[in-house]
């Protein structure tokens, strides 16, 4: 344990609230919520497992994430390390999805669950649990999470939750956060200061990334409602560039598809870390008082790329007939673009935050739609106020798709 940092005094509680000695040991369940990369997840998992040996023997336990691949990348494949460093012995079961511990002699069961949809309460059903655990429940749907309290029916079960803040009318909020008390819940809320292997450079890299609702949520961990601009950090006067005279070294377009409504296609360049927004299409059928067709669309495409090799075109997910007449050219390799809208914003606030995307000044419905993106207040999710979103969405399809994914995304779409 020497290469370790010692525990802040909150991870500690999490690490000791079901020991005989503990004035929690009680509870029917843990839930840790607040800052990205506060350290709840870390010492939960360890917990969790500790627990599960000093109950039980010979049992069954999920371990549940959004997907499984994102539950393997961040909780299963550290918590895989930090056992084999305690003593533990480990056997992950891939094709299964089953992760077996074993500890002196007694060994017990995690099966690996992915929450992604409503679909996914099926797979959860038929199985006999003694406790569960979730990371990042608030990306679960309900009827998920319930299903899996559902199968603990061993005595002496517990759930264990963690999670960063959503919108304050979220369900996990509402029903189990809010009425921690009424569950028989331990609630501890997390702080970046509460991770003491995080530095206070790092805390400040953490602040800089975020403004607005995402700085209240991500830093300050409060599960607080979106209002005013979704990029209010774009200033007309700072935040755009001019077009580098420089040699690109690779292409890629994002299309935002629409007849009746607004289409907007991106260029975009990359030189050195950076890819840049470089020219745009954008062809408003309400304004020039005609639609135009697939066929049409596509020529302005290609007048947009010129002579430029592109590596890959993403295009929004639901414009099926555009994507097979780009397809029916054999001239570029496209791929449907990946499309969550909160995830993507945050994504592409980052990626201009971090300079590894920068708007070129000659790109106007881009600087206009920056300026009137608005959250929509009057709603109960968070969502963006459907207007001037359609460059914002082409923005948000390059970064989810090419940018957050970008040599597994080329290489797939070169292999096309």
């Amino acid at each position: 344990m020497s290469s370790y940092k010692p525990f802040s005094k909150k991870q500690m509680k999490v690490l000791t609230w079901w020991c005989s000695n503990s004035a929690d040991k009680s509870k029917d369940a843990i839930i840790c919520d607040g800052a990205v990369r506060s350290g709840k997840t870390f010492c939960m998992s360890i917990s969790f497992v500790a627990w599960t040996f000093s109950t039980f023997n010979n049992m069954s336990f999920a371990m549940c994430g959004k997907t499984i691949r994102s539950l393997k990348r961040n909780v299963i494949t550290p918590l895989i390390k930090n056992l084999t460093d305690l003593g533990f012995e480990t056997n992950l079961k891939k094709s299964e999805n089953i992760l077996e511990v074993m500890y002196k002699g007694m060994v017990n069961r995690f099966y690996l669950f992915g929450g992604k949809d409503e679909m996914s309460a099926s797979l959860i059903q038929g199985i006999t649990l003694a406790g569960v655990f979730f990371d990042e429940v608030a990306l679960m749907p309900r009827s998920f999470v319930e299903q899996s309290l559902a199968r603990c029916s061993i005595e002496g079960s517990k759930f264990w939750f963690n999670c960063n803040p959503e919108y304050p009318g979220h369900w996990f909020y509402c029903e189990w956060i809010k009425k921690c008390k009424i569950k028989n819940a331990l609630y501890l809320h997390f702080e970046m200061e509460d991770n003491p292997s995080l530095s206070k450079a790092m805390i400040h890299r953490y602040q800089s990334l975020y403004t607005s609702a995402f700085y209240e949520r991500f830093v300050k961990g409060r599960w607080v409602a979106t209002t005013g601009a979704v990029y209010p950090f774009m200033d007309k006067d700072t935040s755009y560039c001019d077009v580098p005279k420089v040699k690109f070294t690779e292409y890629a377009v994002s299309c935002d598809y629409g007849t009746v409504n607004p289409a907007s296609f991106g260029l975009w360049g990359k030189y050195q870390d950076t890819w840049y927004r470089i020219d745009e299409y954008y062809f408003n059928s309400r304004v020039e008082g005609y639609q135009k067709t697939d066929e049409e669309h596509y020529s302005s495409l290609e007048k947009l790329v010129g002579n430029r090799h592109l590596s890959a075109i993403t295009v929004d997910p639901s414009a099926a007939s555009f994507i097979e007449t780009i397809k029916r050219h054999k001239k570029f390799n496209v791929v449907p673009a990946r499309n969550n809208v909160l995830d993507g914003i945050r994504k592409v606030s980052t990626a201009l935050k971090e300079n590894k995307i920068k708007i070129c000044s000659n790109c106007t419905d881009s600087m206009r739609e920056f300026s009137l993106y608005r959250w929509d207040e009057r709603g109960g999710n968070d969502c963006p106020i459907k207007e001037n979103d359609h460059a914002m969405d082409d923005i948000r399809y390059f970064v989810t798709t090419i940018l957050d994914s970008e040599s597994g995304f080329i290489a797939f779409a070169t292999r096309r």
